[in-house]
This record gives structure tokens, C-alpha cells and sequence, in this order.
């Protein structure tokens, strides 16, 4: 398993309902809100050679209230 960190970028006043939607989903190991362009901030643990893009599209993309989604950082756990 390696982690990925994913921001995300919710519609206006839908930040919790966001929150609660994608913890609800058991996908996420931390949750952090952020300052800036991006309400949250989440990390994730995928498997080895998983298509991150189709995991972030698959479950989490479709939640709604999220207006846009980036993967800031992948890297290998030391």
C-alpha cells in the first residue's frame, strides 16, 4: 500500500456534507481542512500499481458538492 494525498475543492457550503460523504466511504486514512483554493485535504492508501486516477474518479469524483479534485503528491512510504 502506498499513500496519495488528493485536495479537494467543494462547492460553496457543501465542505462538511463532502467530509461526511467521503468518510462515510471508509477510503480515508486522514482528513485535513485546508486554506487557499482547496477545502480538503485527504490521504488515501491505494495498492501497488492501482490506476490512482480510476480510484479517485471511482470513489470520490462522484460525491457531490465537489467541484474539482487534484492529486497533489504520491510516494513510496519509508
Amino acid at each position: 500500500m502506498k499513500p496519495i494525498f488528493v485536495q479537494l475543492q467543494c462547492a460553496p457550503g457543501r465542505t462538511y456534507e463532502v467530509a461526511d460523504e467521503i468518510y462515510r466511504k471508509e477510503i480515508v486514512s486522514e482528513m485535513y481542512s485546508t486554506s487557499g483554493n482547496y477545502d480538503l485535504l485527504l490521504k488515501i492508501y491505494v495498492e501497488e500499481g492501482q490506476d490512482i486516477g480510476k480510484f479517485i474518479n471511482d470513489n470520490i469524483a462522484s460525491v457531490p458538492g465537489i467541484s474539482r479534485s487534484l492529486t497533489t503528491l504520491t510516494f513510496n512510504a519509508f
